[in-house]
């Protein structure tokens, strides 16, 4: 699984550092360097303002997204929704591997969207990987504190 934060920059061509640990991962648990990189679904802030990023998934993990996304039923989605996520992910969704040296390549549609102009941060979690910009990961957290749970029992549960 995917876990961590990794703190890099992206260039002005959008290369960047794909984490070590995370291409680690990409082989051992899943046998497949090969990723997608979408955008992510909106982050809702405070006052109506959403913030978002992009999203890694390994290759068989968004194959089979676009699978369930294809069949559609049971998803408890409208046909609209549907859509939506159609034109949002799938649409912008761009297969992926590492050079080499570890780089990856944003396309500029996918930088513009996220607003990934230097600092960047790659963000595990478990059978995926968020990307922000890092002033966006930063209202983020922010909101994270805001969302996170006061039910103890829930979390206790959990183990945490």
């Amino acid at each position: 699984m995917f876990r961590g934060v990794f703190e890099t920059t992206i260039d002005a061509k959008g290369r960047t550092s794909f984490p070590a640990k995370f291409r680690e991962v990409l082989i051992e648990k899943f046998k497949d360097a090969r990723f997608f990189i979408t955008k992510s679904s909106p982050v809702s802030l405070e006052e109506g303002r959403f913030t978002a990023g992009l999203v890694i998934y390994p290759y068989k993990e968004w194959s089979s997204i676009e699978e369930k996304l294809q069949n559609g039923a049971g998803l408890g989605l409208t046909s609209a929704q549907l859509d939506s996520v159609k034109r949002t992910m799938v649409a912008s969704a761009v297969d992926c591997i590492a050079d080499k040296l570890g780089r990856v390549l944003v396309p500029p549609n996918l930088r513009k969207y996220a607003s990934l102009e230097r600092e960047i941060v790659f963000v595990g979690s478990l059978k995926k990987i968020e990307i922000w910009s890092l002033v966006e990961w930063e209202k983020v957290l922010a909101q994270d504190m805001k969302n996170f749970p006061a039910d103890t029992q829930a979390l206790a549960e959990l183990g945490l």
